[in-house]
C-alpha cells in the first residue's frame, strides 16, 4: 500500500511507492536521461566531461551524477565521466568517497578501536581492586 510523501525534487505531495519523486519529476528525469544519453551516443561526444554535458544538454549536474551513481551511464562506455568525492571533492568514478579519504577513515576507525581497548583494560584494572593481607605473627 502506498503512503503519502513529499517529492524530494519539487515538494509536491504524492503516493510514494518505489521512488522518492513524483510521477511528473520522474518523467522529467527520464527525459533528461534521454537528452544526456543522446548527446553521449554521438562518437565525438563520448569523451565529454560532466561540465561539457551540462553545457550542451542543459541537464543539471546533480542529475547527471545520479545517473552515473545508478550505473545508467557507465564509465566503460564514457571514460571521462567522474564526480566529486563527498568528503574532499576529488574526482572519482566509483563509490562515494575517494581511496585516500577511505584510507583516512579506516585509520581513524582503527585508532578509535585501539583507544576503546585501552579504556576497557584500564577500567578492568580499577573495577577489580587487589587486596593484600599481611600476617604480623
Amino acid at each position: 500500500m502506498a503512503e503519502l510523501a513529499n517529492c524530494s525534487r519539487c515538494g509536491k505531495v504524492f503516493a510514494k511507492q518505489i521512488r522518492d519523486i513524483c510521477q511528473d519529476c520522474f518523467k522529467q528525469e527520464e527525459e533528461d536521461f534521454r537528452k544526456v544519453y543522446s548527446f553521449l551516443k554521438t562518437r565525438t561526444n563520448r569523451e565529454a566531461t560532466i561540465k561539457e554535458i551540462v553545457v550542451n544538454t542543459g541537464v543539471d549536474e546533480d542529475i547527471i551524477m545520479k545517473f552515473i551513481k545508478e550505473n545508467r551511464l557507465r564509465r566503460s562506455q564514457f571514460p571521462n565521466l567522474a564526480y566529486p568525492c563527498e568528503r574532499c571533492g576529488k574526482n572519482i568514478v566509483t563509490g562515494r568517497i575517494c581511496s585516500s579519504c577511505q584510507y583516512e577513515l579506516e585509520a581513524d576507525l582503527h585508532r578509535h578501536d585501539l583507544e576503546e581497548q585501552i579504556e576497557k583494560k584500564q577500567k578492568n584494572k580499577t573495577d577489580n581492586p587487589v587486596y593484600f593481607i599481611s600476617n604480623k605473627d
